[in-house]
């Protein structure tokens, strides 16, 4: 089975790749205007400016949208069914994911369903995905 695709950073995305890589989610936020973004990029998609800092998340999401594929594309025969979803974070961006570990079916994925993030290795880099959040013992 071929192996699925691994990510290639750019220049802009380096930082998000190695707090992935030490299973951190961190995202980008502008100090100009103090907003939050995401997908990472070189300028603030609000004021434009390129002053950008990188501000680690809680780990912590909403279920906001998804679809659960199942024809995913051979190089993810592994995964089927596999669930694509758009996640809110409590920091103010969406960002597009993978559910893992929650059944592929619509009773199990309800909108507002708490999430927290996990990290898969894939190649060299390591995959924010997002599972069921569990409540933490007192």
């Amino acid at each position: 089975m071929p192996t699925p695709p691994t990510p290639i950073p750019t220049p802009s995305t380096l930082p998000f790749w190695a707090a992935t890589a030490r299973g951190e989610l961190r995202i980008p936020r502008c100090r100009t205007c103090g907003k939050p973004h995401f997908y990472p990029r070189t300028y603030c998609p609000y004021c434009s400016s390129d002053d950008i800092e990188w501000e680690l998340t809680s780990g912590e999401a909403t279920l906001s949208s998804y679809v659960i594929n199942r024809r995913p594309a051979p190089m993810f025969d592994r995964d089927v069914p596999q669930i694509i979803a758009l996640v809110t974070l409590p920091e103010g961006v969406r960002m597009m994911t993978n559910i893992v570990d929650v059944p592929a079916e619509p009773e199990s994925l309800p909108l507002g369903m708490p999430l927290e993030v996990r990290f898969e290795q894939r190649g060299d880099q390591w995959l924010p995905m997002f599972t069921k959040r569990t409540e933490k013992a007192a």
